[in-house]
Parts: C-alpha cells; structure tokens; sequence
C-alpha cells in the first residue's frame, strides 16, 4: 500500500495508474475509521482496479465551536485497517497543501444544502462540497462511495456531480449500525457509558414513525413532534433537528404523501449524533 502525502506526487500516481488502463475507485474519509467506513472501502476494493482513501479531517466544514481539535485520529490505525482491507493508496495531505496561502475557492450549493445540518451549521456544506471537488480533481476517480448515514451529504455531493457535470459515478452505501442499532460514527468515542442507552433514542424513533404511519398520520408536524417528545424522555439528549424530509430535495415536508426520509441530529452528552431512515410510503 502506496502513503501519498501531496497533490502533486497524488496526481501523477493516478495519471500513470490511469494510462495504464485501472479503474479508480476512491473512498473519502476524516480517518478514525470503523466499520461503516470499512463497508465502502471493501465495495471499491471490489469494483475497482485501485481503491485511493483519503485521510483529511477537514478544517472547512466546522464551525468555531465544533470539535475540529478534538476530532479523533488514529492514522497508524487507519493504515493498517485499510491495508488489511485491501486499499492501494492512502492520500495523507496537509491542511496547507489542501488550503495554500491565498486559496480563494469555494463551491456553494443552494436549495438541498438549506435545511438540516445546513441550517444548524451554516457553511459546512460550503466546506464539505469544496474538499470533495478538490478530492475528485486530483484523484480523478471512476466511482466514489459515500455512506447514507450523512444522508445529506450524499445529496448534496451528487447534485454537485451532476450540475458541475463531473465524470464520476457517486455511489451511496447502507448505514452500518452496531448490534444495538446505534449508528456507527467516530463521534461515538464521545459517548459516556450512561449516555449509550440514551443515543439509542435514534434508531428507537424510527420504530416510532413506522407506528405512526401505520395508523394512518399523516400530518409531518405530528409525527415529529412525537419523535422529538420521546427523544427527549431519555436522558441526556438535546435535539438539534427532527425533520421529515423529501428524499432529494431535503425540504421539509408538512404532509406525508410519498416517500420520505425522517433525519436527526442530537446532541447525546458532548456527541453530536446523525441518523436517518429512508420510508417508503
């Protein structure tokens, strides 16, 4: 396994991978990996010639009180898991090889990026859509695999995609939950003992809903209104958001009358957990 730590040596590995006929397949990721991140890493390893995982957490896409110093890092770790997996290369840059002096360049989407985490956390979408086409122009990838637990994210990605007209195939994977259901994060290294009981509240809600449609709600507010009132009948927990989302657009939605998506965001202790559920109506 090839550890990359500039855009420049990065680039020319791929333009000689390329030219020699491989399929590149690329999982980004802020290291710290688990199993959720392992899924994506095993389905390009799969479908690609070579699989390239970055390692950046991304200083862009936090806010000033958010945990940027504190986010968890391990990267002997995360090497030998992606070794163990299968991985070809690791991409390891610097903050200032990503972000030189002078950079001026943002990508901003509207419209999907408006709501959930976009509202709560205003510019992170800015940053997120920014490192991934930076990412896509210097591993120039074939396929790209994202997980749906940031299932935002992967809207907001595949519309950059599509409107910037760029020639890779974004690839959405299952959430990955542990035995109990939490969702796995790297966030959840956060969470107290006492706490645990109470992030499963999350995964709990969406049992919740699927009750609640069954009988017949209908009306959005209601249901999230129910959601939020048995979230915060758990100790510990402080809602961000609860939203019942259109699938695409992410725009909330005042009565269920197609598919939907129902997003959360809670703050469990000092973690800030994310989860959704997909709904077919």
């Amino acid at each position: 396994m090839n550890i990359i730590e500039n855009i420049k040596d990065t680039k020319a590995e791929i333009k000689r991978l390329k030219g020699a006929g491989k399929s590149i397949g690329m999982v980004p990721t802020m290291g710290f990996l688990h199993e959720g991140h392992m899924s994506l890493v095993n389905k390009s390893v799969s479908e690609n010639d070579v699989t390239v995982v970055s390692i950046f957490v991304n200083p862009t896409q936090f806010g000033p009180n958010e945990d940027l110093e504190a986010y968890p890092r391990d990267f002997d770790r995360d090497r030998d898991m992606l070794n163990k997996a299968g991985a070809d290369i690791i991409f390891f840059p610097t903050p200032t090889d990503i972000y030189p002096e002078n950079y001026l360049t943002t990508i901003k989407l509207t419209g999907v990026t408006e709501n959930l985490c976009g509202l709560s956390r205003p510019g992170h979408f800015d940053g997120v859509s920014t490192i991934v086409c930076k990412l896509f122009n210097i591993m120039s990838p074939d396929r790209a695999y994202f997980g749906s637990k940031d299932y935002q994210q992967l809207q907001v990605i595949k519309s950059m995609v599509r409107d910037l007209n760029m020639d890779v195939e974004v690839i959405g994977m299952p959430i990955i939950r542990e035995a109990d259901g939490l969702a796995l994060s790297s966030r959840n290294v956060y969470l107290k003992d006492e706490e645990r009981g109470a992030a499963l509240s999350l995964s709990k809600s969406f049992n919740l809903v699927e009750s609640l449609i069954k009988d017949g709600e209908r009306d959005a507010k209601a249901i999230r209104n129910k959601v939020i009132d048995f979230i915060h009948s758990h100790a510990n927990t402080n809602v961000d958001y609860v939203e019942l989302v259109h699938p695409e657009m992410i725009s909330s939605l005042e009565t269920i009358d197609g598919d939907f998506v129902l997003a959360l965001a809670v703050k469990v202790g000092k973690a800030r957990l994310i989860d959704n559920k997909y709904f077919t109506i």
